[in-house]
């Protein structure tokens, strides 16, 4: 079976799982445990920031972000599509009281001015105050877009005029990396709080790591562990973390190339579907006429995709899909695609 439905399907490479198994450990909610204080010292660095920490999943370490900048009853800004908003169950409202207001976009690419222009940072008495806008980079429902740096600069010199923070969304800022040659630090340097995972394209079993200022990591610390979120000899799961990056963060360019690759081969078969000079990274969203049914047929012949919506479907490349595995993914998908015209 093919899995496209998403680069977390990955499974531990067995030089990931022999790194696991000789993690040295610790109970890290005492702070004692040395391979997840190596990894979050590593992230935080790569990404210019002051500390960091281990999460159990992005949408912990998103959330933590937005709530250590947005106090109950304020309001985050962020594009419609944005998964903070739309595919994290309404946490930040749920838990923290953060209300939304959101700004159309197209395929997820950020327009610093459409975003600046929502901002109510002191909106009186009645009305809700502004304290943050979320990006996201590469954006998942855009389609794997990678937001250029010249924008966020340009939202983080607006935001810092207005006194608005900025939270980023980095599940899949290592692709972003590798696709726009842009240091991590220097994307870093464009918000205040910034989460990245390491279980999607960089194949870890699990695990984010939230980055920000000493200071606001330690009250992330207090809520993670309020919200439930401490975790004791968790140092198996950061030594996969640390192989990740080692090993599995250059190699994203092979991902990106086969979704490239797969995008052609589909757009051969029906140009409607795909256009393939807009996969930036390692994810296709296919615009078809029955997208669930298109999922059924394929899972028939060894191949799964994601259903977005009635009429959208989505690839990704990743790990475990090889050169072999694209070209019978997009044999398969074309063929169906054909038949569908």
């Amino acid at each position: 079976m093919l899995d496209l439905r998403s680069d977390t399907v990955t499974r531990p490479t067995a030089a990931m799982r022999r790194a696991m198994a000789g993690a040295d450990v610790g109970d890290d909610v005492y702070g004692e445990d040395p391979t997840v204080a190596a990894l979050e010292r590593r992230v935080a660095d790569l990404l210019g920031h002051e500390a960091g920490l281990l999460t159990a999943t992005g949408s912990l370490a998103n959330q933590l972000g937005m709530r250590l900048l947005v106090d109950p009853g304020e309001e985050l800004l962020c594009d419609v599509r944005a998964h903070v908003v739309r595919a994290e169950l309404g946490a930040g409202a749920a838990l923290s009281g953060i209300t939304t207001r959101t700004w159309q976009s197209e395929d997820g690419r950020l327009d610093a001015e459409a975003a600046a222009a929502l901002m109510e940072p002191d909106a009186g008495p009645y009305l809700v105050s502004t304290a943050a806008v979320a990006v996201e980079n590469t954006h998942n429902f855009g389609g794997g877009t990678v937001q250029p740096l010249a924008q966020l600069q340009r939202l983080r010199a607006l935001t810092a005029d207005a006194g608005v923070a900025v939270h980023l969304d980095g599940a899949r800022l290592w692709n972003a990396h590798v696709a726009a040659g842009v240091p991590l630090a220097a994307y870093g340097a464009c918000a205040d709080t910034v989460s990245v995972c390491l279980s999607k394209g960089l194949g870890a079993p699990v695990g984010s790591v939230l980055v920000a200022s000493a200071e606001r990591v330690a009250q992330a610390r207090v809520l993670r562990k309020r919200l439930g979120g401490g975790m004791r000899q968790v140092g198996l799961l950061a030594a996969a973390g640390l192989h990740a990056l080692d090993h599995h963060v250059e190699r994203l360019a092979d991902d990106h190339a086969r979704a490239r690759r797969l995008a052609e081969r589909l757009a051969d078969a029906d140009p409607a579907v795909v256009d393939p000079s807009r996969v930036e990274t390692n994810i296709v969203v296919l615009a078809v006429d029955d997208a669930p049914g298109l999922a059924r047929d394929a899972a028939a012949q060894g191949v799964l995709v994601s259903v977005l919506g009635p009429r959208t479907a989505r690839l990704l490349t990743h790990l475990d899909v090889d050169d072999e595995g694209v070209d019978a993914a997009a044999e398969v998908l074309a063929k169906l695609l054909v038949t569908r015209r």
